[in-house]
């Protein structure tokens, strides 16, 4: 009978053969699951991205669609031009719901995020939901240009009517943001309505179809959903008004920033390539953009078509001009995240807003080869059409009155009325450039009638020309009006001295 004798293993002895089971088996097993894991696309925390290089997360919104069509849809493939023409592979995944969206951000299932600058200060204060991976902007997309408007019933003729009445609108989103501007742009607060809060443009336009409010800031096409559903119902404006008030854009954390330059720049040319493409509409382009949004979206091609038409695809000089990287007279991100953080921190919806220097990261911007010349080069400033009769007597969806002071008989602007101008209607005029702007002077009730009227229309003339001369904006875009001594003498029999002090300044859309 064979005897088995047993050694105790010495201290020694046991890291030795210890160092040998790892050599040997755990070693072989690790790299052969990291293998694996790379091939599969799985996360270490258990996600999936699948192939792509780079995950962007998206919603039902045409602005995003330079990448899609760089991408050839939303799926990560090699049938593309971001992996011929840039060796990447990109998915974007669908997420509607706001909630959803952020919590799939923080967890890494997506890399990149949909945001929109004007509400983004909402997210990044203290109690943001932002306020822990504190990410940073990279570009910008689109600005809405129809995707996003107001939605009345027939008794609403202007921004005025709306004074005491219900209007609902998601709070903290890109419409409340335009209900905010709209107000502004006639001399109006939040404090001045009802605010009927919605947990999305979608049940906001569902309030407006069931009668629950006189007013609704809705999505395209709720919009004509909504005017077609409500007997009179008509959009008050749009964001083919308001040009240059929700400006869509992608977020991603600081440290993937970090570590994935080359992926990110790689992402933000073909983007921006994408978009020009789709802009100048060469090679039928728009087309097969307009395909791929039907077939994710379940639509009709014309409807996709349509979606495309409501957002303008900032190219590369668009975004140069954004990020206040040139010398252009542009709104910037800047001054929107600033002036919006302002506002809803003012009305308790921000605490401790973080500064725009803090979350902007220009990087991407800097460091592109594409000229800002062509197709990429940035939008010029909008090209009105003479201005009609039918034109002239519009009704302005707007109105907003300035005391401009004048010295006696004189149409002469001061020092002190054009930095009114500046301040308490320019930034107005900026942000809705997609409206005709009527100027009505005013006169007192001294000296002879056509004298007054003749003075106040000179006024009402210098103030356009003052604004054409300072922010190169086409002289066609301006309905000069003088009413003379009109107004004073109707505001004297209300106790108003100064109505017939003031310029009104009001906004017509340019149907």
């Amino acid at each position: 009978m064979a005897t088995t004798i047993r050694t105790k293993a010495t201290p020694l002895g046991r890291i030795l053969r210890t160092i040998l089971i790892f050599t040997l088996f755990i070693i072989p097993i690790v790299v052969f699951w990291g293998n694996i894991k790379d091939f599969l696309g799985i996360k270490i925390d258990g996600t999936s991205k699948g192939n792509a290089d780079i995950t962007v997360g998206v919603v039902t919104w045409p602005g995003y669609i330079g990448g899609e069509y760089m991408n050839n849809g939303f799926e990560a493939t090699k049938d593309c031009r971001y992996f011929k023409d840039y060796g990447i592979q990109v998915e974007f995944k669908i997420l509607d719901d706001f909630v959803a969206s952020r919590k799939a951000f923080e967890a890494d299932e997506v890399d990149l995020l949909w945001c929109t600058v004007d509400a983004l200060p909402t997210e990044m204060g203290s109690a943001g939901t932002m306020s822990q991976s504190k990410p940073k902007f990279l570009f910008q997309s689109d600005w809405s240009r129809g995707g996003d408007a107001i939605v009345v019933t027939a008794d609403i003729e202007n921004v005025s009517d709306l004074k005491g009445q219900k209007i609902a609108v998601a709070e903290g989103t890109p419409s409340h943001t335009y209900l905010i501007n709209l107000l502004e742009a006639n001399g109006m607060t939040l404090s001045d309505v009802i605010v009927v809060s919605a947990s999305s443009a979608v049940e906001a336009a569902n309030m407006f179809k069931q009668g629950a409010v006189k007013c609704a800031v809705v999505w395209s096409p709720d919009d004509i959903d909504c005017v077609s559903k409500v007997t009179g119902a008509k959009v008050l404006s749009s964001t083919k008004d308001a040009t240059y008030i929700i400006a869509d854009g992608f977020i991603a954390k600081e440290k993937f920033v970090e570590d994935n330059l080359d992926i990110l720049q790689k992402l933000y040319d073909g983007w921006m390539v994408g978009a020009a493409e789709i802009n100048a509409d060469k090679n039928g382009a728009k087309d097969t953009a307009a395909k791929i949004l039907a077939d994710k979206f379940q639509m009709k091609i014309s409807d996709a078509k349509d979606m495309i038409d409501n957002v303008r695809l900032t190219t590369h000089g668009d975004n140069l001009n954004f990020f206040g990287l040139d010398d252009s007279k542009a709104v910037t991100g800047d001054y929107l995240y600033t002036k919006m953080s302002a506002i809803y921190e003012n009305i308790k919806m921000v605490e401790n807003p973080v500064l725009w220097r803090d979350v902007v990261d220009s990087k991407l911007i800097k460091a592109s080869t594409l000229t800002s010349t062509g197709d990429n080069a940035a939008e010029t400033s909008k090209k009105f059409t003479k201005v009609t009769e039918e034109i002239k007597t519009a009704k302005a969806f707007s109105s907003k009155k300035i005391t401009i002071n004048f010295a006696t008989n004189s149409y002469v602007l001061t020092a002190t009325s054009k930095a009114i101008i500046t301040t308490e209607f320019a930034d107005i005029a900026k942000k809705n450039a997609g409206a005709r702007i009527r100027i009505e002077g005013n006169t007192d009730n001294t000296g002879d009638a056509y004298s007054n009227l003749i003075l106040s229309k000179n006024r009402a003339q210098a103030v356009a020309d003052y604004l054409v001369a300072q922010y190169e904006w086409d002289a066609n875009r301006f309905i000069v009006v003088g009413n003379g001594s009109a107004n004073a003498i109707k505001a004297k029999s209300y106790g108003d001295d100064a109505t017939y002090r003031s310029t009104e300044f009001q906004l017509i859309s340019d149907k």
